[in-house]
């Protein structure tokens, strides 16, 4: 389905959910023409913002992308506690939840390292341009083509400055 930053970004916030946005939303925050298919974000995994993340999506539909239909799955709290990466397809478009990020870790130690944008009037925290620059390291050691862009573009300075596509504003 791809992206809706517009739907799942304010959908997370106004339920409280504790997120941070990395891969290419990130990259595109701070200035790249990447071009994304999903929405990336590492959650805190406590108990409350679990809750809150179920609560949030649980109408939504959400299942393993990828997955054949008809498998089941339940979309609850124990099995978000029994899991940490979740690849979800949504009614909302696509969503990677991630408990930890290779090269970043978990929500607390990524969260100095963030910064908070006004996206569709809720705050979001993304990762920091600089910080950005660490996890395209990560991606390089275990590469994904569709960040091959974001990565070339941090490298010759093209991204940094706080940017808003049509994704944002419109």
């Amino acid at each position: 389905m791809g992206p809706n930053f517009r739907a799942i970004l304010p959908l997370l916030a106004r339920n409280g959910v504790r997120f941070i946005v990395v891969g290419g939303g990130a990259a595109i925050a701070h200035g790249s023409s990447h071009a994304t298919y999903d929405v990336d974000v590492v959650y805190a995994r406590d108990p409350e913002n679990i809750r809150n993340l179920v609560t949030a999506l649980r109408p939504h539909q959400p299942y393993l992308r990828g997955a054949p239909p008809g498998l089941p799955f339940c979309w609850d709290e124990s099995t978000v506690r029994s899991g940490l990466n979740f690849t979800l397809t949504t009614a909302l478009g696509d969503l990677d939840l991630l408990g930890e990020v290779a090269g970043g870790g978990i929500y607390e130690q990524l969260l100095p390292s963030t910064q908070v944008f006004d996206i569709f009037g809720v705050p979001c925290r993304f990762v920091t341009l600089e910080f950005f620059g660490v996890l395209a390291w990560s991606v390089l050691v275990c590469p994904r083509p569709p960040h091959d862009l974001a990565i070339r573009q941090r490298r010759s300075g093209v991204l940094g400055t706080p940017y808003r596509l049509f994704l944002w504003s419109a």
